[in-house]
């Protein structure tokens, strides 16, 4: 059974950053797309950023030339470096893995930046 822990969330001021993680289990990750998705209150779950199995990456515009999505596959493990960071980033931070049909999530990781 796949499983995703995320973590590395926490509060934050404007301008600081954070590295979320994400850590996958139960199969080989190596196999997997691996994405980062936000939800904030009132509002529908939106993509950050994607990288695929071979390393390509994808960013909600957003967030490019912020946000850094990078992954260890020796260490089954997905990162997400968020920098200068605005309010408007606040949200609850998802991990997914996505394989043909299948999808996984993981249970979300709280980013509060603060004015």
């Amino acid at each position: 059974q796949v499983q995703l822990v995320e973590s590395g969330g926490g509060l934050v001021q404007a301008g600081g950053s954070l590295r979320l993680s994400c850590a996958l289990s139960g199969s080989i990750f190596r196999i997997y797309a691996m994405g980062w998705y936000r939800q904030a209150p009132g509002t529908q779950r939106e993509l950050v950023a994607t990288i695929s199995s071979g390393a390509s990456t994808n960013y909600a515009n957003s967030v490019k030339d912020r946000f850094t999505i990078s992954r260890d596959n020796a260490k089954n493990t997905v990162y997400l470096q968020m920098n200068s960071l605005k309010p408007e980033d606040t949200a609850v931070y998802y991990c997914n893995a996505a394989l043909s049909r299948y999808n996984y999530w993981g249970q979300g990781t709280q980013v509060t930046v603060s004015s």
